[in-house]
């Protein structure tokens, strides 16, 4: 049966959305992992060029879908994904810039948790501040499958902002100075809306800038070189379903 989300940005037959959704910020990138990543990709969206695939990985039916940039489109997205088509777990895997040391491009990040300066959680009335926080059963799978496959992995607390650019010169080494690992733009939304809807999500990024020593990759290579963050993924939606 096909249906018309409700805000009708995803027209798609209902059994061809897996129960794990890759969720990549970039519709380009969900293409390329369709293509080099999934067997037998078949592409169930394209409204608004959000596009979004499914395949099969080692025998197992999983979906990639493009997010867009910030909280509001990644959780338009990711409600309807979550409520009208049963999907069960979100793993985001996108970009971010790194705030630490230890940190440099291409590494990957698991995100433990997420503050932010989004106001999104804001609807759920939550007496007192909430704490956006990853479903445990991926983190530990994801962790185990870097571990598998020899991908060094940093876990810890990332900052998700509203703000590209923020006003205040200062932000990113107040974000530093409360350990955050890196800044992004999506993932405490993600974990707002699937705590909130008892879902599952996760949030595995890769490193395409580091704010402070001002390393970064060009945008084909941010889409085309996170090989580890991609196999890392993939091996925890597995295991996951």
């Amino acid at each position: 049966m096909q249906i018309t989300s409700i805000s009708g940005c995803i027209q798609a037959e209902k059994d061809d959305v897996a129960k794990v959704v890759l969720f990549p910020g970039d519709p380009l990138r969900a293409k390329f992992i369709a293509e080099n990543f999934l067997e037998d990709p078949i592409c169930f969206n394209t409204v608004r060029n959000m596009l979004g695939y499914t395949g099969t990985y080692k025998g197992k039916k999983i979906s990639v879908m493009g997010s867009g940039m910030g909280v509001p489109s990644a959780n338009l997205y990711a409600y309807e994904l979550y409520t009208q088509f049963d999907v069960e777990s979100i793993i985001r895997i996108g970009s971010t810039g790194a705030l630490t040391d230890d940190i440099d491009v291409r590494d990957v990040v698991i995100a433990m948790s997420a503050s932010t300066n989004s106001a999104y959680a804001d609807q759920y009335d939550f007496p007192g501040k909430l704490a956006p926080t990853a479903d445990w059963d991926l983190l530990r799978k994801a962790v185990s499958a870097g571990e598998k496959l020899g991908v060094p992995i940093k876990v810890g607390p990332v900052f998700s902002t509203d703000t590209f650019v923020n006003a205040d010169p200062k932000a990113n080494e107040k974000f530093r100075d409360m350990g955050m690992l890196c800044v992004e733009m999506e993932t405490a939304g993600l974990y707002a809306l699937a705590m909130h809807l008892h879902k599952k999500a996760l949030s595995i990024l890769s490193v395409s800038d580091h704010i402070f020593k001002g390393t970064f990759l060009k945008p084909e290579e941010i889409r085309e070189s996170f090989t580890d963050m991609m196999n890392v993924a993939l091996e925890t939606a597995l295991e996951s379903l």
